[in-house]
């Protein structure tokens, strides 16, 4: 992950020399190893999916299968997918609460396009990842040239796109068409007799594509460095409109795309989906360690994150006896612990960064 320069940057010594030691930077006196401050919530994160993962393994037998993970996988597919567009909007500073309404509408569009409409899957799907990316697009816009504050302006669009996918039909659709009975059915031999589903695969793919562009491209690092400073960006001259403009315009389009997933792993387009997504999106990014105030964290994380929802999930349903709502109670109490850490990590920066500048 980048973000050093936008972020929380200062490091913080986790592995000191031997105790007593009072011979620093002498022959006997061991280097002190440091981590970075920005990568502690991502080692949070990857300690508490661990924890979790090995917990549940010891508590319900059969757990520990790759029937299990790869279900862990496939499952929340759609959410992580939803979550990598988030992580792009988080990062730069902003926040999406429409992705929900917006993957409901493209979801519902898509299926009564094939369904009522008689189109092939080929020509609905790019349709409704149009949709997306285009009521995206027009988010970032109001935000940027309008000056609006991100969450004031896409929960117009989550109310806006609701609306408009119950316009579209007050019912759930059911999609009954060749290609999709094909593609549900596609996957990748893992060993087993099991399949890695292909829902999972696109998954996984788009997780490896944000890592690439956040890590390796310009444009990942303009969100970087506006999700840090916003005034020091303009300052240095970076694309700072264009940028908003641009994530919350890939946020729009990972939601169609999710509803896409959506759509092929239930064979339906219902307009009552998606509620609550945004909150399930925002907590596994945070989660998985980045900061709420932008410039820090990553999609790897947000995939660990997206994980822990599903453990979670998971070691709920084997217990067996617990809501489903549990899972609420789960993933809530998580998310404070880490909203705590994340204040404890920006502190302990603006300290640093205090000391750093008396010297």
């Amino acid at each position: 992950m980048r973000g050093a320069e936008a972020g929380a940057g200062s490091d913080i010594p986790v592995f000191p020399g031997p105790a007593g030691d009072r011979n620093n930077g002498g022959p006997l006196s061991m280097p002190r190893t440091r981590i970075p401050l920005q990568y502690v919530p991502l080692l949070a994160t990857v300690a508490a999916c661990i924890l979790l993962y090995t917990a549940c393994c010891l508590l319900y037998p059969g757990f520990f299968s790759l029937r299990v993970f790869v279900n862990l996988i496939s499952d929340n597919a759609f959410l992580g997918i939803i979550a990598v567009g988030m992580t792009f909007v988080i990062l730069s500073g902003g926040i999406d609460l429409s992705v929900g309404s917006v993957a409901a509408l493209c979801g519902t569009a898509m299926a009564v396009m094939i369904q009522r409409g008689g189109l092939h899957p080929c020509v609905a799907i790019p349709v409704g990842l149009l949709v997306g990316g285009a009521l995206g697009f027009g988010m970032g816009c109001l935000i940027h040239y309008f000056d609006r504050p991100p969450f004031i302006v896409t929960l117009g669009g989550m109310f806006l796109a609701r609306g408009l996918a119950y316009v579209i039909s007050l019912q759930s659709i059911t999609i009954e068409h060749g290609s999709y009975d094909v593609l549900s059915q596609m996957g990748v031999p893992v060993g087993g007799g099991l399949r890695l589903p292909l829902i999972a695969i696109v998954y996984l793919v788009v997780v490896l594509a944000g890592i690439y562009v956040t890590a390796s491209t310009p444009f990942g690092r303009y969100v970087y460095a506006v999700g840090g400073n916003e005034e020091g960006a303009l300052l240095m001259g970076l694309p700072v409109g264009r940028t908003k403009i641009a994530v919350y315009t890939v946020s729009g389009f990972c939601a169609a795309l999710g509803a896409v997933v959506f759509t092929v792993y239930l064979s339906s387009g219902n307009p009552a989906s998606g509620v609550g997504w945004e909150l399930d999106a925002i907590a596994s990014v945070v989660i998985g360690g980045t900061l709420l105030s932008g410039g820090v964290g990553g999609v790897a994380g947000t995939f660990v994150g997206v994980l822990i929802f599903g453990i979670i999930q998971a070691g709920i349903t084997f217990q067996g006896t617990l809501s489903s709502w549990w899972t609420r109670v789960f993933i809530g109490a998580l998310l404070l612990v880490f909203i705590l850490l994340q204040k404890a990590i920006t502190t302990a920066a603006a300290r640093a960064r205090g000391s750093a500048a008396t010297a």
